[in-house]
């Protein structure tokens, strides 16, 4: 059997080009990723994810970003549509908060599984500050380590409830260090105590999630060079310190935060610790030059992903009706 590649990697479009067949159907990477310029409709979703795992001959995962809010790569017909997490959660008490995102990612769990999509890109982990750019702010779940700890573990299992596989991100914290990381290197010289009891615990108290994201963050009181997702000092506090022992991927590598060819980005990140490389834009110049460079998943990162690949349940069917009634019992009038 072949071997499979350190990599999760995005496509171009609705339907792949041959092109794009050939290259993964050799690549064989450890899963795919699709953004809104791969969805049209519902049907559309359903055969490219059909099409993209039988082209690798398995039961590959498909990831998304699918939080709801402005991050929603499923839209229009079909789709729920959500206000922003922070916005949900700045509503409610804590118990009601905790309750509505299980539900929340309980629905979004059960439409993406309709279509062929079987990992999601949450909880956002992050705390919201004063300091927290834009681009995230809104996603996040709170501003106090507790509260997001405990709306982040709601979303997880929301998500494992359906059979849908989380991504723990954007360990260690991305909420502190102002920057976004699509076009800057975010930074923050905050001590590493004052990280370790605030911006680091709710990802310690979920270090049992089965996948996670590295930051292309810098942390300048622990590693000053080096962005979290290629830094060997920031991914041993990842593994020892937060406990984190989950398949451990890298952000977006073809953000403009990080600098480099696609194959200098992506041994930085491997040699670092990271297990997998994730490459989202879709250009296939750039995921020929990293596959190449990425290689085998073998050894531990090997281990990981096959822990990871059996913490999908198998669940039962659900009536999806009732958990709409209940969220909007608790949170007003949600769908558009």
């Amino acid at each position: 059997m072949m071997s499979v590649r350190a990599c999760i990697l995005g496509c171009s479009g609705t339907r792949l080009t041959e092109s794009e067949l050939s290259f993964f159907r050799d690549c064989n990477p450890f899963g795919f990723i699709l953004f809104s310029r791969n969805f049209g409709s519902r049907d559309d979703v359903r055969r490219l994810t059909e099409r993209l795992r039988a082209t690798v001959g398995r039961s590959v995962p498909v990831l998304v970003d699918q939080e709801g809010g402005r991050v929603q790569r499923g839209r229009g017909e079909g789709w729920s549509n959500w206000q922003p997490p922070l916005e949900q959660c700045d509503r409610l008490q804590p118990d009601q908060s905790v309750r509505a995102m299980w539900l929340r990612y309980r629905i979004i769990s059960s439409e993406l599984l309709s279509v062929g999509i079987d990992a999601n890109c949450v909880p956002v982990a992050d705390i919201a500050t004063d300091h927290t750019h834009p681009v995230l702010y809104n996603r996040c779940y709170g501003r106090s380590a507790e509260l997001v700890s405990r709306n982040a573990r709601a979303v997880a299992d929301g998500c494992l409830d359906a059979g849908v596989l989380p991504v723990l991100k954007h360990i260690p914290g991305h909420g502190r260090p102002h920057g976004d990381s699509h076009t800057e290197l975010p930074f923050t010289d905050t001590e590493k105590p004052v990280l370790a009891e605030s911006d680091f615990l709710p990802f310690r108290s979920l270090r049992d999630l089965p996948m996670g994201m590295a930051a292309h963050v810098v942390f300048g009181s622990i590693d000053s060079k080096h962005t979290a997702s290629q830094s060997r000092i920031v991914i041993d506090v990842i593994r020892n310190e937060i406990e984190f022992d989950g398949l451990l991927m890298t952000d977006d590598i073809s953000m403009s935060a990080l600098t480099g060819t696609m194959r200098q980005r992506c041994r930085k990140s491997l040699d670092a610790g990271c297990d997998l490389v994730l490459h989202c834009n879709g250009d296939l110049a750039e995921m020929v030059e990293l596959a190449e460079e990425a290689g085998s998943l073998e050894g531990i990162a090997e281990r990981r992903a096959k822990t990871a690949l059996d913490a999908k349940k198998k669940t039962a069917g659900v009536d999806q009706r009732s958990l709409e009634l209940e969220y909007e019992r608790l949170v007003g009038k949600w769908m558009n």
